[in-house]
């Protein structure tokens, strides 16, 4: 499998742990940028040499929350090609919806257990891992 670069846009730093020790127990060979806000994603974002493979993005965050980066990245016509998948806590309609409308590639619910969230995030990895992805031809 080839080496992904992430960025993972997520303010909870439990969960950004929680992310970082499944990639490290299941052997991903990937690269991870991190953010904890839409403000300080676009900054990596503007100065990355490399563009990320695929965004992670939690809806709810201060400063600038998820629609409203999503929203900011999708009009840029320079970023608006990078996956993004949504892993939230919110199972709301309205916002999975929202999120479908704006241009999202997939959207995953944080579950309760841990080992179904080391399973949806496996599940993730692996399928971005054999896509074939935009920015491999940047």
């Amino acid at each position: 499998m080839k080496k992904l670069t992430l960025l993972l846009i997520e303010d909870d730093e439990i969960e950004r742990l929680k992310f970082k020790r499944v990639c490290d127990k299941n052997n991903f060979n990937l690269s991870v940028l991190e953010a904890k806000n839409g403000e300080q994603a676009l900054n990596i974002l503007q100065e990355a040499n490399n563009l990320p493979d695929v965004i992670l993005l939690d809806l709810n965050m201060p400063k600038m929350n998820g629609i409203e980066f999503l929203n900011i990245l999708k009009s840029d016509s320079n970023i608006k090609f990078i996956p993004i998948v949504i892993v939230s806590s919110s199972n709301n309609f309205k916002d999975i919806k929202c999120c479908y409308e704006i241009g999202v590639a997939g959207y995953l619910i944080k579950p309760l257990h841990y080992k179904e969230y080391t399973d949806r995030i496996v599940s993730f990895l692996n399928y971005w891992s054999v896509n074939e992805l935009p920015t491999s031809f940047i």
